[in-house]
């Protein structure tokens, strides 16, 4: 048995122990029994995440600074004026592979799969990248990269130690009352293979989703399904669904 390569060609697969050609009733029976299994999953992240929903917040006490493109700026800065944030914690600095050429290379595949943040914008949350490298260096690096929709911060302080992502990677959810700023959920190693995705970041928030069918507590924000949507390139949802 043969299959195409990314050069057009072909590689062989024997060697391999592959499972078995079967005609297509058969191939759907055990479709069908697999994804009895992968909804039984599905509801077992709902689950998950509505349990993250019900974490405990811890109270953010320092006043943290960071470099941005645009000088100094604090934790709140992050939150671009939205009421949640979420915070990756990247390797991109001196020390860390083969910088300043090139950043962490699981940490380049995790900005890799960053979709466009305006999504998450329309659910009242804000995406940041933080590492000690300089802006200068992160400016070249986003360009080269095609980062350039996710913001980028200069780490300046203990912000990384005192959040579990000063010796390796993770993802922060934060949440704010006004000018309080509380901690509300924590992602690190296989987890952060799941980021990028709206759905998953989303998910990891004190908030979720916030669509209605979603178990959360009483009095957390929630609309039907789809009517959040937007176009990244304006921001508008759907008129048609307005129009329902």
């Amino acid at each position: 048995m043969t299959t195409s390569s990314e050069n057009g060609g072909t590689r062989e697969l024997s060697g391999m122990r592959t499972p078995p050609v079967v005609p297509a009733k058969e191939w759907q029976a055990a479709w069908e029994a697999l994804h009895v299994k992968e909804k039984a999953l599905s509801r077992a992240r709902d689950a998950l995440a509505a349990e993250r929903r019900r974490m405990p917040w811890l109270a953010v006490e320092k006043d943290y600074a960071f470099e941005g493109p645009t000088g100094r700026v604090g934790l709140l800065d992050l939150f671009a004026g939205h009421r949640q944030l979420i915070v990756y914690r990247a390797f991109m600095e001196p020390g860390v592979g083969r910088w300043p050429e090139r950043g962490c290379i699981g940490c380049s595949m995790v900005a890799d799969q960053v979709a466009h943040p305006a999504h998450l914008g329309a659910r009242d949350t804000s995406l940041a990248f933080v590492s000690r490298g300089s802006q200068a260096d992160l400016r070249r690096l986003r360009a080269k990269m095609g980062w350039e929709h996710i913001p980028w911060y200069t780490l300046t302080d203990d912000f990384d130690a005192d959040f579990g992502v000063d010796e390796w990677h993770g993802t922060n959810a934060f949440i704010r009352d006004g000018d309080r700023v509380f901690r509300t959920g924590f992602i690190n190693g296989r987890g952060d293979e799941q980021m990028g995705n709206t759905w998953n970041y989303l998910d990891i928030t004190a908030l979720g989703r916030q669509e209605s069918w979603e178990d959360s507590p009483e009095g957390y924000p929630q609309t039907p399904p789809y009517e959040w949507w937007v176009w990244h390139d304006n921001a508008e949802t759907d008129p048609a669904r307005d129009e329902d």
